[in-house]
Protein backbone atom coordinates (compact mmCIF):
# COMPACT_ATOMS: atom_id res chain seq x y z
CA UNK A 1 0.00 0.00 0.00
CA UNK A 2 2.45 3.01 -1.16
CA UNK A 3 0.07 5.29 -0.71
CA UNK A 4 -0.17 5.28 3.28
CA UNK A 5 3.14 4.74 3.21
CA UNK A 6 4.75 8.03 1.41
CA UNK A 7 1.46 9.52 3.22
CA UNK A 8 3.41 9.08 6.76
CA UNK A 9 6.35 9.71 5.01
CA UNK A 10 5.26 13.15 4.81
CA UNK A 11 3.78 14.50 7.59
CA UNK A 12 2.86 18.23 7.83
CA UNK A 13 4.11 19.82 10.79
CA UNK A 14 0.79 21.11 11.69
CA UNK A 15 -2.70 21.80 10.62
CA UNK A 16 -4.67 24.37 12.29
CA UNK A 17 -7.08 25.22 9.74
CA UNK A 18 -10.23 26.63 11.45
CA UNK A 19 -12.46 23.89 9.65
CA UNK A 20 -10.15 20.53 10.99
CA UNK A 21 -9.60 17.82 8.80
CA UNK A 22 -11.92 16.23 6.23
CA UNK A 23 -10.89 12.70 7.09
CA UNK A 24 -10.16 11.41 10.82
CA UNK A 25 -8.83 7.72 11.27
CA UNK A 26 -8.75 6.79 14.86
CA UNK A 27 -6.29 4.36 15.77
CA UNK A 28 -5.81 2.31 18.97
CA UNK A 29 -2.20 1.66 20.66
CA UNK A 30 -3.05 -1.23 23.29
CA UNK A 31 -0.69 -3.68 24.86
CA UNK A 32 0.48 -4.98 28.50
CA UNK A 33 1.79 -2.53 30.91
CA UNK A 34 5.23 -1.01 30.33
CA UNK A 35 5.19 -2.29 26.58
CA UNK A 36 5.77 1.67 25.02
CA UNK A 37 2.31 2.43 24.33
CA UNK A 38 3.12 6.06 25.39
CA UNK A 39 6.21 6.17 24.00
CA UNK A 40 5.11 4.91 20.57
CA UNK A 41 2.40 7.95 20.61
CA UNK A 42 5.20 10.38 21.59
CA UNK A 43 7.59 9.36 18.84
CA UNK A 44 5.19 10.00 15.85
CA UNK A 45 3.02 12.39 16.90
CA UNK A 46 2.71 16.32 15.34
CA UNK A 47 1.60 17.99 18.83
CA UNK A 48 2.51 17.53 22.18
CA UNK A 49 1.18 14.19 23.01
CA UNK A 50 -1.67 14.49 25.90
CA UNK A 51 -0.56 12.05 28.78
CA UNK A 52 -2.43 10.64 31.78
CA UNK A 53 0.51 9.21 33.69
CA UNK A 54 0.33 9.07 37.50
CA UNK A 55 3.75 7.93 39.76
CA UNK A 56 3.54 4.40 40.60
CA UNK A 57 2.91 4.35 45.07
CA UNK A 58 3.28 1.36 47.21
CA UNK A 59 -0.52 1.45 46.55
CA UNK A 60 0.48 -0.34 42.98
CA UNK A 61 2.10 -3.52 45.18
CA UNK A 62 0.48 -6.19 44.25
CA UNK A 63 -1.60 -4.86 42.04
CA UNK A 64 0.40 -3.83 39.12
CA UNK A 65 2.21 -6.64 37.39
CA UNK A 66 6.30 -5.18 37.88
CA UNK A 67 8.43 -8.30 36.65
CA UNK A 68 10.39 -6.83 33.56
CA UNK A 69 9.56 -3.50 33.70
CA UNK A 70 11.31 -2.73 37.72
CA UNK A 71 12.44 0.37 36.77
CA UNK A 72 9.12 1.76 35.57
CA UNK A 73 7.80 4.42 38.09
CA UNK A 74 4.83 5.88 36.14
CA UNK A 75 1.86 4.27 34.54
CA UNK A 76 -1.17 5.49 32.00
CA UNK A 77 -4.69 6.01 34.28
CA UNK A 78 -6.68 6.84 31.42
CA UNK A 79 -5.05 7.25 27.86
CA UNK A 80 -2.42 8.91 25.68
CA UNK A 81 -3.70 11.05 23.07
CA UNK A 82 -1.24 12.20 19.39
CA UNK A 83 -2.39 13.50 16.32
CA UNK A 84 -0.55 12.98 12.73
CA UNK A 85 -1.78 15.29 9.78
CA UNK A 86 -1.57 13.67 6.36
CA UNK A 87 -1.87 15.28 3.16
CA UNK A 88 -5.48 16.15 1.65
CA UNK A 89 -6.97 17.03 4.66
CA UNK A 90 -6.32 13.54 6.70
CA UNK A 91 -5.78 13.22 9.79
CA UNK A 92 -4.96 10.22 12.03
CA UNK A 93 -5.64 10.49 15.86
CA UNK A 94 -3.86 7.95 18.12
CA UNK A 95 -5.33 6.47 21.37
CA UNK A 96 -2.91 4.51 23.86
CA UNK A 97 -4.76 2.28 25.89
CA UNK A 98 -4.02 1.64 30.13
CA UNK A 99 -2.00 -1.42 30.27
CA UNK A 100 -3.42 -2.18 33.90
CA UNK A 101 -5.88 -4.71 34.14
CA UNK A 102 -8.08 -2.44 36.52
CA UNK A 103 -8.12 0.20 34.27
CA UNK A 104 -9.65 -2.44 30.97
CA UNK A 105 -13.28 -0.58 31.58
CA UNK A 106 -11.91 2.37 29.14
CA UNK A 107 -11.43 0.01 26.13
CA UNK A 108 -14.92 -0.38 24.53
CA UNK A 109 -15.45 3.99 24.68
CA UNK A 110 -11.51 4.36 23.61
CA UNK A 111 -11.80 1.74 20.77
CA UNK A 112 -15.36 2.67 19.07
CA UNK A 113 -15.04 4.09 15.66
CA UNK A 114 -11.42 2.54 15.39
CA UNK A 115 -10.00 1.91 12.36
CA UNK A 116 -7.45 -0.95 14.28
CA UNK A 117 -5.54 -1.33 16.80
CA UNK A 118 -1.44 -1.77 17.44
CA UNK A 119 -0.93 -4.31 20.01
CA UNK A 120 2.54 -3.57 21.35
CA UNK A 121 4.31 -6.72 22.79
CA UNK A 122 7.56 -7.32 24.77
CA UNK A 123 8.82 -10.36 24.21
CA UNK A 124 10.23 -10.65 28.43
CA UNK A 125 6.78 -10.46 29.24
CA UNK A 126 4.46 -12.15 26.32
CA UNK A 127 1.52 -13.29 28.61
CA UNK A 128 0.47 -9.50 28.81
CA UNK A 129 -0.16 -9.30 25.39
CA UNK A 130 -2.48 -11.93 25.45
CA UNK A 131 -5.52 -9.47 26.92
CA UNK A 132 -5.12 -7.29 24.26
CA UNK A 133 -5.23 -9.99 21.77
CA UNK A 134 -7.92 -11.37 22.56
CA UNK A 135 -10.10 -8.42 23.09
CA UNK A 136 -9.53 -6.99 19.61
CA UNK A 137 -10.13 -10.54 17.59
CA UNK A 138 -13.92 -10.79 19.94
CA UNK A 139 -14.50 -7.28 18.69
CA UNK A 140 -13.54 -7.87 14.97
CA UNK A 141 -11.03 -4.68 15.24
CA UNK A 142 -8.07 -5.25 12.65
CA UNK A 143 -5.11 -5.37 14.56
CA UNK A 144 -1.28 -6.22 13.87
CA UNK A 145 1.15 -7.23 16.14
CA UNK A 146 4.76 -5.02 16.93
CA UNK A 147 7.19 -6.08 19.40
CA UNK A 148 9.15 -3.08 20.91
CA UNK A 149 12.71 -4.52 21.18
CA UNK A 150 14.30 -3.53 24.46
CA UNK A 151 17.86 -3.36 24.77
CA UNK A 152 17.86 -5.79 27.12
CA UNK A 153 14.94 -8.44 25.99
CA UNK A 154 15.78 -11.51 23.70
CA UNK A 155 15.47 -11.29 19.92
CA UNK A 156 13.11 -13.43 17.84
CA UNK A 157 12.05 -13.51 14.83
CA UNK A 158 8.33 -12.83 13.88
CA UNK A 159 7.40 -15.90 13.05
CA UNK A 160 8.47 -17.45 16.36
CA UNK A 161 6.65 -14.47 18.10
CA UNK A 162 3.69 -15.44 15.83
CA UNK A 163 3.96 -19.11 16.90
CA UNK A 164 4.17 -18.23 21.35
CA UNK A 165 0.89 -15.42 20.78
CA UNK A 166 -1.05 -18.28 18.48
CA UNK A 167 -2.50 -15.58 16.55
CA UNK A 168 -3.90 -16.07 12.44
CA UNK A 169 -1.49 -16.56 9.90
CA UNK A 170 -3.11 -13.04 8.53
CA UNK A 171 -2.05 -10.84 10.79
CA UNK A 172 1.02 -8.94 10.54
CA UNK A 173 4.08 -9.23 13.08
CA UNK A 174 6.88 -6.96 13.03
CA UNK A 175 9.67 -5.65 15.28
CA UNK A 176 10.23 -1.82 16.08
CA UNK A 177 11.81 0.52 18.23
CA UNK A 178 8.79 2.60 19.58
CA UNK A 179 11.54 5.64 20.22
CA UNK A 180 12.36 6.14 16.69
CA UNK A 181 10.04 7.87 14.62
CA UNK A 182 10.65 6.11 11.62
CA UNK A 183 10.42 2.47 13.37
CA UNK A 184 7.18 3.59 14.48
CA UNK A 185 5.64 5.27 11.44
CA UNK A 186 5.99 1.81 9.36
CA UNK A 187 4.18 0.24 12.29
CA UNK A 188 1.06 2.43 11.47
CA UNK A 189 1.53 2.24 7.98
CA UNK A 190 1.40 -2.03 8.22
CA UNK A 191 -1.62 -1.26 10.22
CA UNK A 192 -3.27 0.81 7.77
CA UNK A 193 -2.33 -1.49 4.96
CA UNK A 194 -3.73 -4.77 7.10
CA UNK A 195 -7.06 -2.37 8.01
CA UNK A 196 -7.44 -1.95 4.30
CA UNK A 197 -6.81 -5.07 2.96
CA UNK A 198 -9.34 -6.70 5.47
CA UNK A 199 -11.86 -3.76 4.37
CA UNK A 200 -11.11 -4.69 0.84
CA UNK A 201 -11.92 -8.39 1.29
CA UNK A 202 -8.14 -9.53 0.85
CA UNK A 203 -6.14 -11.37 2.92
CA UNK A 204 -1.90 -11.43 2.73
CA UNK A 205 -0.74 -14.71 1.92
Amino acid sequence: MSSARSDLDEVEETDDRADGPRVALKILVAGGFGVGKTTLVGAVSEIRPLRTEEALTDASVGVDDLDGVAAKTTTTVAMDFGRITLRDGVAIYLFGTPGQERFWFMWNELSRGALGAVVLADTRRLMASFASIDYFERKGTPFIVAVNCFDDADRYDPPEIRTALDIDPHIPVLLCDARHTVSAKQVLVSLVEHALRLAGGTRRP
